[in-house]
Order: structure tokens, then sequence, then C-alpha cells
């Protein structure tokens, strides 16, 4: 049977704070005297707005725990949770023990009611998530972020804090799983590609990560791109601004190397293919990542093709995805049992009859290819109606 941790001794605010002014850098005083005004008269939410203001002053770092733990311990309940539970989360990077640490926040966990605040509850449990994976506790961590999904799941209108939290932590974890295993652990690529750019979505980049975290998910996410089994359209990836921070890097060639494979372009990933000796877990997927080329390379040539133009030769397919023509049939069929086309195969006439090909995020260029089509098919339309309007004019 657990037992509730009891609650500090009732605090004497204004000794407290007093003392604090007398140990405390002069810049840090104003922050004290604002706490007393501002405790004194119960105006708890513009208290709330100075405390993060402090905890975010470089010199206030050796006294943010002390300040957390002991001054917004004692009112706590009077708090917004959310806003409490998120100083207290940034209080918590001040602690250097593991093990404190993770007392830290699961003793905040403990008093936060998950039936009245459960966008909190979902950032504490993320929150915890984090440091297990830094510890190895891959199991812990994944019980931590399966319990924030189940909840999550059910919220709607969630800060941003809450959902960058979890998908930052879930596309951590799928990352450590990568590094517990083989390199040829491909599914865990694509819930990580999926998660980092759920969590991008919830983060401004300039301000919300440094440069070196922007780098750093950059060369991840391209990586897991390259290697997942399930992901075949990099659209999305590609029109966001997170691979700028690979510009001008040693790095800089996957951002290419991205744009290659969506273009299905074999010969350019041919040319580009010695680069692999950088990243040891791409040499090391290379048959992987020739087939999954020649795929991509299917894909695009089945999308550019007018609807009533999807009927492909064997020879055809061959020529474009540069296979051998006895290899052909296989790929086709592999496209179709990964559902990126829908058709059929004809083995006497060696062709392919393709009906369908998955919905794609589209980049600029595919955009005005696509703008092109419709043009031209416009151009059709309009011939049509220039042809029957006499017609349609005489009958009447």
């Amino acid at each position: 049977m657990s037992v509730d941790k009891p609650k500090p001794p009732k605090l004497d605010v204004e000794e407290y704070l007093t003392t604090a002014i007398s140990a405390t850098p002069t810049d840090l005083h104003p922050f004290f005297e604002a706490f007393q005004t501002l405790h004194s008269r119960k105006l708890w939410h513009q208290l709330t707005e100075k405390l993060d203001e402090f905890f975010d002053h470089p010199l206030a770092r050796p006294y943010r725990v002390d300040v957390y733990t002991r001054f917004v311990r004692d009112f706590e309940e009077r708090l917004n949770p959310l806003r409490l539970v998120e100083m207290g989360v940034k209080v918590s990077r001040d602690i250097d023990n593991p093990a404190l640490h993770l007392e830290f926040l699961t003793d905040l966990l403990s008093r936060i009611d998950k039936s009245k605040s459960p966008d909190a509850h979902v950032l504490l449990l993320a929150t915890l998530a984090h440091p297990k994976l830094l510890f190895g506790d891959l199991e812990g961590s994944k019980a931590d972020i399966d319990a924030a999904w189940v909840i999550l799941d059910t919220l709607s209108g969630v800060d941003n804090t809450v959902n960058a939290a979890y998908y930052s932590v879930a596309a951590d974890y799928y990352k450590a799983r990568v590094s517990h295993r083989s390199v040829s652990a491909k599914a865990e690529y694509a819930p990580y590609y999926r998660n980092s750019l759920l969590y991008l979505a919830c983060v401004d980049i300039e301000t919300d990560m440094s440069e070196e975290e922007r780098l750093g998910r950059a060369h991840d996410l391209g990586l897991s791109a390259f290697l997942a089994e399930t992901i075949y359209n990099f659209g999305e990836l590609l029109m966001h601004p997170i691979l700028d921070a690979l510009d001008g890097t040693p790095h800089e060639w996957i951002k290419k190397l991205l744009f290659t494979f969506n273009e299905g372009n074999i010969g350019k990933f041919e040319a580009q293919s010695p680069l692999f000796q950088q990243e040891p877990i791409l040499l090391n997927n290379y048959p992987f990542l020739r087939q999954k080329i020649c795929l991509m390379s299917l894909i695009e040539s089945v999308f550019e093709r007018s609807p009533y133009d999807r009927t492909m030769s064997f020879q055809t397919i061959s020529e474009e995805t540069r296979l051998p023509l006895d290899e052909v049939e296989h790929l086709v069929m592999k496209a179709l049992s990964l559902k990126l086309i829908r058709g059929s195969i004809d083995q006497v006439d060696q062709k392919a009859a393709i009906s369908w090909v998955q919905p794609r995020v589209l980049s600029r260029a595919q955009i005005g290819q696509l703008a092109e089509r419709l043009r031209g098919w416009n151009e059709k339309l309009h011939g049509v109606e220039e042809r029957i309007a006499p017609e349609v004019l005489v009958s009447s």
C-alpha cells in the first residue's frame, strides 16, 4: 500500500524571500521583491508570469531548484497545473543526480490530478520518459510513452508544449531502439520519421531548437527516410526548413540524396553512392537502398503518366529502373505488396497495368509538372467545346 509523501511544513514566505534577497545577486532582487508583493496580494496568475521570467533568467540557475521546491511548493495548488508542471520540467534540468532527477519528477507527477489536468499529466509522463532513455531503461520509457498516448489520444486543443514533449520522446525512443539493435532494424525508422515530423510541427525550430539540435534532427530524419521500409514519399520532409540545417555542413550531401530519392533518379543515386562511405549504416544497407530507389523510380514513372496511359511493358520498366528484365516482375510485385501502386500483372504479355499510385506530398517541381498536365487537359477540353458548340447551336 502506497503512502502519500508528506507535504513540507508551512513556509514563512516573508522570511524566506527576505533571506533570498540577501543571498542572491543584485539583478535578481527585483524578482524576489515582486514575489513578496504578488504573493501577499494572492495574484497567482501574475506570480506565475513573474516566476517564469525568473526561471528563464541566466543568473537564476543556481537558485531555481530551491525556489521551486520551497517557495512554489508552498502554494502550488493555487497555480494552473500545466504552468506548474512546465516550471517543474524546466527546474528538473538543474538536478544532475539521476536518481534525484527522477524522484523530483515522479513526486511532482503524484501531485497532479490526472482527471482534472490530463495535459499536465501527459507532459510529466513524456518528460519522465526522457531520462529513462538516457539511463538505458527502454521498458520504463516505453511504459510512460504508452501511458501518455492513452491520455493524449482523447484530448483536443492540447498546448503545443505538451504535443512537442510527447512526439520528441517518442521519436527518441525509436532512435534508442535502433542503437540497441543491429543496423538492419529498419522497423524502427518509420515511427522515428513520423514522430520527428510531428514534433517539428509543434515547435519553432529557430527559437526552440539550437543549431546543433537542428543539424542532428535533420541528419537523423534523412537517414530514417532512406532506411524506413514504408516511407516512399519524402515530399513533406523536403519542404521543411529543418533540412536547411544541413546546408554548408559535411552532411549536405544527405539533403541532395533525399531529392534524388524523391525524384526516383537512379543515375544520380549511383553517382552519389560513393558518399555512403561517410555513413556506414547506409553502406551496410546498400541492397535495400538500391531496391528502394528502383521502387521510387517506378512510382515516379507511373505518376508522371496520364491516368489513361498506365499500362507499362516490362521492357519500359526495365529501362526506367535500370533493372535486368527478369527482375522487373519482382519489383512490381513488391510495389503492389507495399501498396505503393494498385493494378495487375500480365505475365504472358510482360505488362503491368497500373490503376492507382500512392498519393504524394509533391515537391515544387512536381507541382509544376502537375500544373502543366492540367493546362494540357484544359486545352483539350476547350478544343472539344469549340468542336461541339456549333452542333449544339444548330440542334437548339
